[in-house]
């Protein structure tokens, strides 16, 4: 099994600890697994992140070769599609973070993603608004039905990850999980 994955958002979005969880979870399969990435609080943050049963020699995914684009945010979903696969999916919180001035209409942002064969785009703000969370966990479950990765071992890394922070975090984490999971797969 082999995922290349580019997570992509705004700094403060929560992709960083997407791209933890995810690698945990891999770690725990036995996966080896490469990580490429950086970050700015309020600016544009991407991160590639490459999981594989194989022996991995690079850590950044050529363009056209990711499997999975994970955007907390639609514009930045439209600025890393030059490394999606023809098969790839498009995993998308379809709210927009407007932080700049000239920031594209949605129409537009949504025509784009329109043309794509596989996306899931939806408001994961509002999902995470309703249970309390934060919506880079229900974007993380709506990843996982494309991962290769079993719910079960995201759910243990997250408890991992988060467990010092008590059981009531860990909960509401997998909570989110588990509604951005019914969210991609209904």
């Amino acid at each position: 099994m082999k995922k290349d994955i580019v997570l992509c958002g705004v700094g403060g979005d929560g992709i960083v600890s997407v791209a933890k969880i995810i690698s945990d979870a891999a770690l725990n399969m036995g996966m080896n697994l490469k990580h490429h990435g950086m970050s700015q609080r309020g600016g544009s943050v991407f991160s590639h992140l490459r999981i594989s049963d194989n022996e991995i020699f690079a850590d950044v995914i050529p363009e056209g070769q990711a499997d999975i684009i994970l955007s907390s945010e639609p514009m930045e979903a439209l600025r890393y599609l030059p490394w999606l696969s023809k098969e790839g999916w498009v995993i998308t919180n379809n709210d927009p973070f407007i932080n700049i001035g000239n920031y594209p209409d949605m129409a537009l942002i949504n025509g784009e993603l329109g043309k794509l064969e596989h996306v899931v785009s939806f408001n994961a703000n509002e999902i995470a608004k309703q249970l309390k969370a934060r919506s880079n966990m229900v974007l993380l479950g709506a990843t996982v039905p494309y991962l290769g990765i079993s719910m079960e071992k995201v759910e243990e890394a997250i408890a991992h990850i988060f467990g010092k922070k008590g059981q009531e975090v860990v909960d509401l984490n997998i909570q989110a999980v588990r509604a951005g999971y019914e969210q991609a797969t209904k």
